[in-house]
């Protein structure tokens, strides 16, 4: 049963693999998929489309995803937008770095996509996951 018809989803990560496979788990979940390949693309989804989530790798050439978040979290706009970081950047110092800039979940890579899918899926929902 997926709820969240609606909800859409942006997707900010510079390894094409890493896009493909998150579309589409979040388009089987029901999702409206949006997917960036850096952060000026994410700038330009998040202004036009104003996803209600947004899965943010950190190490993208251009606008790291520090900048990103920093951006929708200072955005009126977009301020309750959910931040997910899905980064290789998994020492405690880069972990409390994402958190402190707003992040609302900080997942290091690599991580299990069931995990993943379920905590999106109760961010969705209105559950902090």
């Amino acid at each position: 049963m997926n709820i969240q018809k609606n909800i859409k989803v942006l997707i900010v990560d510079d390894e094409p693999n890493i896009l493909l496979s998150l579309e589409f788990l979040m388009k089987k979940e029901g999702f409206i998929v949006f997917i960036a390949r850096d952060g000026e693309e994410a700038f330009d989804i998040i202004n036009r489309e104003k996803p209600r989530i947004v899965l943010l790798d950190i190490m993208m050439p251009k606008v790291d995803g520090y900048e990103v978040c920093k951006f929708i979290k200072s955005n009126k706009d977009t301020s309750d937008t959910k931040v997910v970081f899905l980064s290789a950047k998994s020492k405690e110092a880069d972990i409390e770095k994402g958190y402190s800039i707003g992040a609302d979940l900080y997942i290091p890579k690599p991580f299990s996509t069931r995990d993943l899918v379920k905590k999106i899926n109760m961010m969705a929902a209105g559950v902090v996951a």
